[in-house]
């Protein structure tokens, strides 16, 4: 008799979590970007900024360094409070690739350059993208939040 297929989740503790944050002051403007890898129990901060940008280039950057710093393939859990970027991954992609990457209107998709590096630096891992509300709370959104501005206003100065 077959056996039941067994779930092949990992365990949360053999996950690696991912809180990302990013964004401009003015947007566009100079803008930062942070992270923060949690597995087990270790953590790794990552932020850096750009003089000029966007918040959702910003965004996009946090979410690649993140997950260019994985050594090897790993279970993620990304959390983010950019519905661009949760969207943009889990929803829209598919279609811009179907478009030869046009959005639906026809124009160059925004942000290509850092869509490709983010989907080959995905493609290596099993991620689950979880939005989270902004400014609502979140221990780490903040923290990912204070190293995006963090960095913001270091490069601004």
């Amino acid at each position: 008799m077959a056996s039941e297929p067994k779930d092949r989740s990992p365990a949360p503790e053999d996950r690696v979590e991912i809180w990302t944050d990013g964004g401009c002051k003015p947007n566009p403007g100079p803008g930062g970007w942070g992270a923060i890898l949690r597995f087990r129990d270790h953590e790794r901060e990552l932020s850096g900024a750009d003089p000029a940008t966007t918040n959702n280039r910003m965004e996009l950057t946090a979410a690649l360094a993140a997950l260019e710093a994985l050594k090897r393939p790993c279970a993620v859990l990304l959390h983010t409070d950019s519905e661009y970027l949760r969207n943009g991954i889990t929803r829209w992609h598919a279609g811009w690739v179907r478009r030869n990457w046009r959005n639906a209107a026809g124009d160059p998709v925004a942000n290509m350059d850092l869509w490709h590096r983010i989907l080959a630096a995905a493609a290596a891992h099993e991620i689950e993208w979880r939005w989270v509300r902004g400014h609502a709370g979140d221990r780490m959104n903040e923290r990912a939040d204070a190293l995006a501005t963090a960095a913001r206003e270091r490069a601004g100065r």
